[in-house]
């Protein structure tokens, strides 16, 4: 069973545990109706915004969606044992390569993602409560952060505020990043 299933699966048993229908919980988590229907059909992984937008809505950490199994601290991921999570939360190409360092820490505040971003000319911006710290690892990064603009390149950093709306993008060409992603629950 691939992730995108599994994410699709756990959402659906959630939001039917409250008794939740698609079209309450596309309300309550602010998300459309049609990416609702998506991820839990399995055929749509969203965006780290997105679970944790869903997660807010059914009561649960973000983790509850990513994670298959427990490991006890501490938790070491081997750079040459990453494993990609999902190859793309818009299209078949991808343009987000989510890399979960947390999975399995079934305790944990945090996700802490390696991210590859491809080129992609759209700009969709997001909001969700909690905070953001992204290190640029290689390539250039484009922040838009609500009116503003900010180009980051290799060894720089950003933390912000991830309710003000934003959009992380590549500027010519692969990038990557060390994401850490905070949603209080």
């Amino acid at each position: 069973m691939s992730s995108t299933d599994k994410l699709g699966k756990r959402v659906r048993m959630y939001r039917e545990k409250l008794g939740l229908t698609a079209e309450e919980l596309s309300t309550n988590s602010g998300l459309g109706l049609d990416l609702i229907n998506d991820i839990e059909s399995g055929t749509t992984y969203p965006p780290i915004g997105s679970i944790i937008k869903l997660s807010r809505a059914l009561g649960q950490r973000v983790g509850t969606f990513m994670d298959d199994q427990f490991i006890k601290d501490p938790l070491v991921i081997r750079f040459n044992e990453r494993e990609e999570e999902t190859s793309s939360h818009r299209a078949a190409d991808g343009h987000y390569h989510y890399y979960p360092l947390g999975k399995g820490k079934t305790d944990r505040h945090m996700e802490p993602l390696y991210i590859k971003i491809e080129a992609d000319e759209e700009e969709e911006l997001s909001s969700h409560e909690g905070e953001e710290f992204v290190l640029v690892i290689s390539g250039e990064i484009k922040l838009i952060y609500g009116k503003e603009t900010h180009i980051l390149r290799t060894g720089d950093t950003l933390y912000y505020n991830s309710l003000v709306p934003h959009h992380l993008g590549s500027v010519n060409g692969p990038a990557e990043i060390l994401a850490v992603i905070y949603a209080p629950v």
